[in-house]
């Protein structure tokens, strides 16, 4: 089968790898969509756990079962998280389980961007493959892991209907942010972005202000305009941008959030006056990853239609086009969110 994966710095070697063998408790898939995420390009630069395993959006249909494993079929239409926690540990106790050691060390076997690909059993067992609705098409499908993040997220800074975001980085997963937030009964979402298609995007998917945030004054004045100069309860920096974290940090009202969503690169520090931000009991809260309780509750809001991601996956490609489509997802200008297809499924 063909498999695509990091070859030297800054390379995509598509290769041909005997299909792998499932064991006790495992299930094996057959790629139909998998997007390709900002880590994933930030893992092809080397900005990110250089060598780590590429495609972590994947959907398809399950073409083998172990006989213990209940619950599933062949034929099955899903969507599979590539980590899933012990459940077992202190951190996981606390209920932080993307924070738990065992999380980031588990994943599908070889990746996302393969023609099949092995679900371990612990993933099995955590519930991480997820049965898709039918009528949700599997490109749409691949944005259920990264907007559960954006959910995640959400909950994790204490976001409560009626309060204002605005999201910084309207990237696919800014997007997605965005979309959540008015889904979730945000009073009013604004944003900044680069990229004038992504702009777009972001005002047909019911965002009230998209600003260049080139132009920091643009940014401070929407959310002045928009919250009677009292500043937003929730900025969200969905990019690693160093200035973007420093202009996040201006936004919030009086005791309001920012939410680190977006990965900065190594090294990066915060720009910003400690004190005013202590002063003004500005809460910094990071957020990382995704729970299986929240793609369940994504999935339920694509199928009673109270959230939609129409028109987020712009392009597909196919696997064999692997590095095409890494180039494409790498110009804000041209595409929004590329999926890559298997043979079976051609888009």
């Amino acid at each position: 089968m063909r498999f695509g994966r990091l070859g030297g710095p800054g390379t995509l070697v598509v290769d041909d790898v005997p299909e792998p063998a499932i064991g006790p408790g495992e299930v094996l898939v057959r790629l139909a969509a998998c997007g390709i995420c900002g880590t994933d390009l930030e893992k092809l630069r080397g900005h990110y756990q250089p060598g780590g395993r590429l495609g972590h959006e994947p959907a398809g249909v399950v073409a083998a079962v172990a006989p213990d494993v209940v619950g599933l079929s062949v034929g099955d239409r899903v969507a599979v998280h590539h980590h899933v926690p012990c459940l077992a540990c202190p951190v996981c106790a606390r209920g932080d389980v993307t924070y738990c050691p065992t999380y980031g060390t588990t994943n599908i076997d070889p990746g996302g961007f393969a023609e099949a690909f092995r679900v371990p059993a612990i993933h099995v067992a955590r519930g991480a493959v997820h049965r898709l609705d039918d009528r949700i098409p599997f490109a749409i499908a691949t944005l259920l892991e990264p907007a559960a993040c954006a959910l995640t997220a959400l909950k994790r800074v204490g976001f409560r209907a009626g309060e204002s975001v605005f999201v910084i980085g309207l990237g696919p997963v800014g997007l997605l942010y965005a979309r959540l937030a008015r889904a979730l009964g945000a009073s009013w979402v604004g944003g900044a972005e680069l990229s004038p298609r992504r702009r777009e995007a972001a005002r047909a998917g019911g965002a009230a202000v998209v600003v260049d945030p080139r132009d920091g004054s643009a940014a401070a004045e929407a959310v002045r305009d928009a919250t009677g100069g009292r500043g937003v309860d929730l900025a969200v920096v969905a990019t690693g941008a160093p200035a973007a974290i420093a202009l996040a940090t201006r936004l919030p009202r009086p005791g309001g959030a920012v939410n680190l969503f977006g990965l900065p690169d190594p090294g990066i520090r915060l720009d910003a006056d400690l004190q005013e931000l202590y002063l003004r009991g500005i809460r910094i809260v990071p957020s990382y990853a995704t729970t299986e309780a929240d793609i369940d509750e994504v999935h339920a809001r694509l199928r009673d239609e109270s959230v939609s991601f129409d028109g987020l996956v712009t392009d597909t490609v196919p696997l064999a086009r692997l590095a095409d489509g890494f180039a494409l997802a790498a110009r804000p200008a041209d595409a929004i969110k590329v999926a890559v297809t298997g043979p079976e499924w051609p888009g």
